[in-house]
């Protein structure tokens, strides 16, 4: 195995780990509100309380990241992100877990940022589809392997168990980034003088193209993240899923996508970006509409409309990522990124927010209005695709 895929699939454990400490604790929303005995604003404000503390970390970390070698952040980064992930698995009650999250969510909110930044300065633009698609591949196994076995020892032990295991794979990580991420520095050669904070702010709001590009960010994760904190809520408490059969929307879900997001990659590098994120864009608005909107519903339809979901959802990041990655140069790459990290992650918190104070709670324990967050994410999902049309790529 050659230096460069040794490089992506140890930005894709990283990513694998990352994603699965942010996802697990939204199928564990059920067992969370129950046994904290918590209502789903209490919920949306546990979610986002990690993303906006990633966000504002991201925005302190556009303020250094370009200043050092991409390794050394990434390590410092991710030692804190371990020491966090420990914090989670030792929370006694709703109140510490929430400050857990917040500092958890503080040194986890550089980490996507970095990984593109280190695949934007190692990987060239012809295949940056491909090695995107690699790496957010992630994701999918976070779903059919990371999330379903979270969730099944939870239900077996409690809600802790998750992160301990967490705790231990982001060890063997720093491993992995030691011995197979070499210091990156070409980024410090390109500017002798590197400009202080508020030239970085203006570097990057006064770039018409990087703002439409972080604009995009902010919809894409409205159109989301309105929807798929309170999935698993929704599903046991008006679809008539169990806790344990939660577990299956993440296995079909990621089973498909483990597939689809290298595929997608590929698509990417042969169609063009712009085509095939068009396509998934369109293409995800079709199970928003049917998954807000379900009743008692027989569980194999159910895994077609979630599967659908997850497969539309990571296809059209896939070609999103490498299109907003490509509107900065090599240096100022990481501060364009970590810009548009700290916004998405805000972005992300406050729709789940927004969710959270829309969706209510009937006397029988149903969730209500979930409809109506359905229209608004669809809404927000079609404006991107006007959107990324203006959006150019130019390294």
């Amino acid at each position: 195995m050659n230096k460069e895929k040794l490089l992506l699939w140890t930005l894709a454990a990283i990513n694998f780990i990352h994603i699965v400490d942010f996802m697990i604790l939204m199928p564990l929303g059920p067992q969370l509100m129950r046994v904290f005995e918590i209502s789903p604003r209490e919920f949306g404000l546990l979610v986002s309380s990690y993303t906006f503390s990633a966000g504002a970390s991201s925005f302190f970390g556009a303020f250094f990241l370009d200043r050092f070698d991409r390794k050394r952040i990434l390590l410092w980064v991710y030692i804190g992100f371990s020491i966090a992930t420990l914090g989670c698995a030792l929370s006694p009650n709703y109140h510490i877990l929430l400050f857990a999250r917040v500092i958890s969510g503080f040194f986890g909110g550089l980490t996507s940022a970095l990984i593109l930044a280190i695949i934007g300065d190692v990987i060239p633009d012809s295949r940056r589809g491909r090695a995107m698609g690699l790496v957010m591949a992630a994701f999918s196994l976070a779903s059919v392997l990371g999330v379903p076995l979270g969730l099944f020892l939870a239900s077996l032990s409690d809600w802790h168990t998750p992160f301990y295991i967490l705790t231990g794979l982001s060890v063997v990580s720093l491993g992995m980034i030691i011995k197979f991420i070499p210091n990156i520095t070409d980024h410090l050669n390109k500017e002798i003088e590197k400009p202080r904070p508020v030239e970085v702010v203006k570097r990057v709001t006064g770039n018409s193209n990087q703002m439409r590009a972080i604009a995009l960010s902010v919809m894409m994760m409205f159109g989301q993240f309105m929807i798929i904190p309170f999935l698993s809520p929704y599903n046991v408490a008006n679809v008539g899923f169990t806790e344990m059969q939660l577990t299956y929307i993440y296995i079909a879900g990621g089973a498909f996508t483990i597939f689809t997001s290298p595929w997608v990659g590929r698509l990417s590098d042969k169609y063009g970006k712009l085509k095939v994120f068009t396509i998934f864009m369109a293409l995800n608005v079709i199970p928003i509409g049917i998954i807000t909107h379900l009743g008692i519903t027989p569980v194999p339809l159910v895994l077609i409309i979630t599967t659908m979901f997850f497969v539309t959802s990571n296809g059209r990041y896939v070609p999103a990522a490498a299109i907003i990655t490509g509107t900065a140069r090599p240096e100022n790459r990481g501060s364009f990124l970590s810009f548009n990290s700290a916004i998405q992650q805000l972005a992300a918190g406050l729709a789940s927010l927004i969710a959270g104070l829309i969706i209510g709670e009937s006397a029988t324990g149903q969730l209500t209005n979930f409809n109506l967050v359905g229209y608004l994410a669809i809404f927000f999902s079609l404006l991107c695709i006007p959107l990324a049309r203006r959006v150019k790529v130019v390294s």
